[in-house]
C-alpha cells in the first residue's frame, strides 16, 4: 500500500515539476538550454508591442465578426462606423474568413486569420501531462502563438491559498504573478473577478478558457511545457501590457483579469512568441529568461 502511494506521488511530481517555477529555477544551471538571457528588463521582447497588438486585434475582430449572431446587444451600443466593421460583407481582416457557416468555431477562424491552429493534447514528454501542439498550418518566427490566461496579482497582493500545489502560477520580471489554473479556488477567483468587472453587456475578460470550449483559441499558454536539454525551446514568454485604447468590444477575448478592481496600471498579459518557424505536429516548448548583469 505504501509503495502504491509513493508511486502515485512520484508520478504526480514528475508532471508537476515541468511547470513548477522553484524546481525550474533550481535546475537552470545544469540545464542551460532552458535559459534565455537578457541584459535588462526592457530587452526581453522578441517583437514589438505593436506587432503583438496587430495580431490580437486581427484575430479578435475576426472572432467577433464570425459570431455576430451572439453579439447583437454589444454591437447595438457601438458607433455606426464600428458596427460597419463587423457587419459589412466587404469588411476583411487579413485572409477572407467569409461569413459564419453553421456553428461558430473559433479554431477555424484562427486558422483562416493567422494561418495556424494550436490545441491541447497529451504531451510528448514522459509524465508531463497536457501539452500544446501546432495542429494545422505554419507558425513563422516572431508570430504570437499563444496567450497565458489567468488572474493577475500584483507583487503585494495575496496568493497563498491559490498557489498551494498549483503548477500554473507564472512570475513576470517585475514580480507580477498570473494564476493560470483552470480548476479549484483559482477558477472561482477568476470567475468572480471577471463578473465584477463586467460593464453592462460588455464583458471585459474571457471566461471560456476555464472550459473545454474557449472563444479565444490562443488562451492555452499555461499548458505549454518547459523545454529540456533534449527538447529545445521553440517559443518564449513575452510580457505585454494592454493599452487603454484597446477596443471595448474586443476585451471579451482577453483571458486575463486583475485580482483587484482598482489596480492602477494597464492589464498585464503574457504572450508566447515563436523563436523559430514551427511546423504542424510540433509541440510547443518554452524557456524562461534570466537577467544577466
Amino acid at each position: 500500500m505504501f509503495r502504491i502511494v509513493m508511486t502515485r506521488i512520484q508520478d504526480k511530481w514528475k508532471s508537476y515539476r515541468h511547470r513548477f517555477v522553484p524546481w525550474i529555477a533550481l535546475n537552470l544551471r545544469k540545464n542551460e538550454r532552458t535559459i534565455r538571457q537578457v541584459t535588462e528588463r526592457s530587452k526581453d521582447r522578441l517583437v514589438s508591442d505593436e506587432v503583438v497588438l496587430e495580431t490580437l486585434l486581427r484575430l479578435f475582430r475576426a472572432l467577433l465578426r464570425n459570431d455576430v449572431a451572439h453579439q447583437e446587444e454589444v454591437l447595438r451600443l457601438l458607433p455606426a462606423s464600428t458596427q460597419t466593421r463587423y457587419l459589412s460583407p466587404e469588411t476583411t481582416e487579413g485572409p477572407d474568413i467569409g461569413e459564419p457557416k453553421g456553428e461558430h468555431r473559433p479554431i477555424e477562424t484562427m486558422f483562416l486569420t493567422v494561418g495556424f491552429c494550436i490545441e491541447r493534447k497529451p504531451s510528448s514528454l514522459p509524465f508531463a501531462g497536457t501539452g500544446v501542439f501546432v495542429t494545422r498550418g505554419f507558425v513563422p518566427k516572431g508570430a504570437t502563438v499563444a496567450m497565458y490566461p489567468g488572474t493577475i496579482y500584483q507583487a503585494y497582493e495575496p496568493i497563498l491559498f491559490q498557489s498551494i500545489w498549483n503548477p500554473f502560477v507564472f512570475r513576470c520580471i517585475d514580480h507580477v504573478l498570473i494564476d493560470g489554473n483552470d480548476k479549484g479556488i483559482s477558477k472561482i477567483v477568476y470567475r468572480s473577478c471577471s463578473g465584477r468587472d463586467r460593464l453592462g453587456p460588455f464583458r471585459l475578460s474571457d471566461i471560456t478558457w476555464l472550459t473545454a470550449n474557449t472563444e479565444n483559441p490562443l488562451a492555452v499558454g499555461q499548458y505549454v511545457n518547459n523545454c529540456s536539454n533534449e527538447r529545445a525551446a521553440n517559443v518564449c514568454y513575452q510580457e505585454y501590457d494592454v493599452p487603454e485604447a484597446f477596443p471595448l468590444e474586443l476585451r471579451q477575448y482577453l483571458p486575463n483579469v486583475n485580482y483587484r478592481h482598482d489596480t492602477q496600471r494597464p492589464l498585464r498579459c503574457v504572450v508566447l512568441v515563436a523563436l523559430r518557424d514551427i511546423r504542424p505536429g510540433e509541440e510547443l516548448f518554452s524557456n524562461y529568461f534570466t537577467i544577466v548583469h
